[in-house]
């Protein structure tokens, strides 16, 4: 397995990632083809795949504003769950957002997620129920 950017070209194929994970997405707004070309370029967001013989096998966008690290958007597909991708990737984001000075490191989950909840905690990361999200968004897309 090896872990590299994403390259805007292989949005077609991040997508399929996204659907066989089961991650819902928002193609006609944030992840629109785009927009997720513009991020993968960007110096402040890490735009990130694993791939193995040719293959996505999983992804993760880490994005920072120059205080606290923030990770989203994490898939492995299905069948190359449990072999320690996802850790991998999250590690990844870690590293690059440390080498950054950035040594806070934040994910937001939606309560129905409970797996993804359980492999956060299992990777050392604290959840805070105190927190209420709030956002400002232009239209459902976004």
């Amino acid at each position: 397995m090896k872990i590299r950017r994403l390259k805007p070209e292989e949005y077609a194929e991040l997508v399929d990632l996204w659907e066989n994970a089961g991650l819902p997405y928002r193609p006609r707004g944030r992840d629109s083809q785009d927009r997720i070309a513009c991020e993968a370029e960007s110096d402040c967001t890490f735009f990130l795949v694993a791939e193995e013989t040719g293959t996505l096998i999983g992804s993760v966008l880490g994005t920072h504003d120059g205080r606290k690290g923030w990770i989203n958007r994490l898939a492995v597909r299905p069948g190359f769950r449990n072999q320690g991708i996802a850790r991998a990737l999250v590690a990844e984001v870690e590293a690059r957002l440390l080498d950054r000075g950035i040594e806070i490191v934040c994910c937001l989950i939606e309560g129905w997620n409970e797996g993804s909840m359980a492999f956060f905690e299992r990777i050392g990361y604290l959840g805070h129920e105190n927190v209420t999200y709030y956002s400002k968004r232009r239209s459902e897309d976004t």
